[in-house]
């Protein structure tokens, strides 16, 4: 039987992990890159290029390397917890020479049209027309991975900003923004309270003038050092917290997430208060935005009302002598190679399960990484790299259109209450449920039942323990015999790199009384584990 050939649009995370995916399943994959280097989002450049992710030279990750990790490469022990964005790079370095998957990218290659063949209908076939050095060229494909992710395409909602155009100052999008050097003195508007929009007023604030930032709504705000100096990730997302958490009201929840967040800082206090509840928006990262703030360093304002010519005047009434703007507004999703595009994508993007559009005659096209979950993307898009191989082979098989438009409708109805309305929040997913329905459809999700009889010491750590990506790793296919012990060896990989002092006087272990205090829980709760177990495992 002929090779399945596999295009695959762009060499970021998504890409890599889609690359290898291929290879597992025997595909024969060819990945177009328009740069020419791998890395995507993590691959800092002094100069933004356009249709390129654009970051600043401090940009550091807000998940934690043992949840961000590809499910069969744990990060080395020695790497920081949170990594900055040249750690990052030297992983998927290591991850792309360690399974050879560079040989399979063709650099400083555009892809200018993806479009149905003629007789796709019974072929489920592409033509993929590229560009390299001015001269184009098609390819037919057996199906497409679009892996170019959302974060290219700046928002910048200039209309929503009366005199904009009579300021004399600067403005720029965050996407432009790499460090704090040409702002020293200024005085500086950030607009926009998302995880950039926090960084940049922060990072600014430390040599310019003065520094604003202006938001409509208010978020909450997490610290990447949780209880006892955990990561956050790690000590919250675990399969304990997502059990429990559906014995509880929603409102009981945000009560308990708002007070805790307000303990470290009144959110009232400081400017910051949220116009919705914990749970129905996004929250945000901010380390160091509460210490910027106490010391006046940056100042919350409200929504821009308008532009003068050298100010800004903002909702209240108030009115700043302003030098630059920095518009930190977010992206819009594009995918400009599309042929039809409406054909394919509605307005909203509409796909089965965030991967497969479900008007297509054959599921030969993909997007991966299109989504916003509430925890790491590398496993999120690996597993549906890895789902969507297992389709493309034939070794898996799609629901009929009406069941796929019958699913996308009644997760969009429970988002729509959920959630708050947002451009964001309609792709937003919870990270440990995501993950368990893709893998469910992939066959790979971790049996709990059967491992609390079999491997005592391995269930408890699933279930009580961080929900790594390793765990995808333990059965069906893909699976990893590294698997139990990257699980059983996550929390020394966790403190390795946090214990650089040595005391030469032993250390009392903590550990006994984790697990005493883990077992008293756990009998306590014992009747609604058992139900909790039996749902998981059905």
């Amino acid at each position: 039987m002929e090779v399945k050939q596999i295009a695959i649009i762009g060499a970021g995370v998504s890409g890599l992990g889609a690359i290898k995916s291929c290879l597992e399943e025997g595909l024969e994959p060819t990945c177009f890159e328009k740069s020419n280097d791998i890395g995507g989002l993590w691959r800092y450049e002094e100069t933004s290029e356009s249709g390129r992710p654009g970051i600043y030279k401090s940009l550091t990750c807000n998940t934690s390397k043992e949840m961000t990790a590809f499910s069969d490469y744990p990060f080395p022990d020695h790497y920081p917890n949170y990594l900055h964005n040249s750690k990052m790079m030297e992983y998927l370095r290591m991850y792309a020479r360690h399974f050879g998957l560079v040989k399979h990218i063709q650099f400083r290659t555009k892809v200018c049209k993806v479009r149905k063949r003629p007789d796709f209908s019974s072929s489920g076939q592409w033509d993929v027309v590229v560009e390299v050095d001015g001269k184009q060229k098609t390819y037919i494909f057996d199906g497409v991975m679009v892996c170019s992710g959302h974060y290219t395409e700046k928002y910048l909602p200039l209309q929503d900003f009366a005199g904009i155009n009579r300021f004399r100052g600067r403005y720029l999008h965050s996407w432009e923004y790499k460090h704090p050097g040409s702002f020293e003195g200024k005085r500086v508007v950030v607009i926009g309270i998302g995880n950039s929009g926090a960084d940049v007023a922060g990072e600014i604030s430390r040599v310019a003038e003065q520094v604003f930032l202006s938001t409509r709504r208010g978020t909450w705000i997490w610290n990447r050092v949780w209880d006892n100096g955990n990561p956050l990730d790690t000590a919250l997302f675990t399969r304990y917290n997502r059990a429990t958490q559906r014995f509880y009201p929603k409102f009981l929840i945000n009560r308990w997430a708002e007070n805790k967040l307000n303990a470290r800082f009144n959110h009232a206090n400081y400017g910051l208060q949220a116009k919705h509840r914990f749970l129905s928006h996004q929250s945000i990262f901010g380390d160091d935005l509460p210490n910027r703030i106490i010391t006046g360093r940056v100042l919350m304002k409200t929504n821009v009302k308008e532009f003068t010519s050298t100010s800004a005047i903002f909702e209240d009434g108030s009115e700043e002598t302003i030098d630059v703007v920095v518009f930190a507004t977010g992206y819009t999703l594009s995918f400009p190679f599309l042929d039809d595009s409406s054909e394919i994508l509605d307005g909203e993007h509409t796909m089965f399960k965030f991967v497969f559009p479900p008007q297509l005659e054959k599921p030969t096209l993909a997007f991966i990484g299109i989504l916003q979950p509430v925890g790491a993307t590398i496993p999120t898009s690996e597993l549906q790299s890895r789902w969507v191989v297992r389709v493309f082979a034939g070794l898996k098989k799609l629901p009929s259109q009406n069941d796929m438009m019958a699913d996308i409708n009644r997760r969009k109805c429970k988002m729509e209450k959920e959630f708050m309305k947002s451009p964001r929040g309609t792709h937003r997913v919870q990270y440990i449920d995501y993950m368990d329905e893709i893998a469910s459809e992939l066959g790979v999700k971790p049996k709990l039942l059967s491992l609390f009889l079999w491997d005592t010491k391995l269930a408890k750590e699933i279930f009580w323990g961080p929900c790594t990506p390793y765990q995808y790793r333990l059965q069906g296919p893909g699976k990893w015999a590294g698997a139990r012990a990257a699980i059983l060896t996550q929390r020394d990989r966790i403190l390795k790199p946090l214990r650089t002092r040595v005391l030469k006087h032993p250390e009392t272990s903590s550990s006994g009384l984790f697990w005493f205090g883990r077992i008293c829980i756990a009998i306590f709760l014992f009747v609604p584990v058992l139900v909790i177990m039996q749902v998981m495992y059905h």
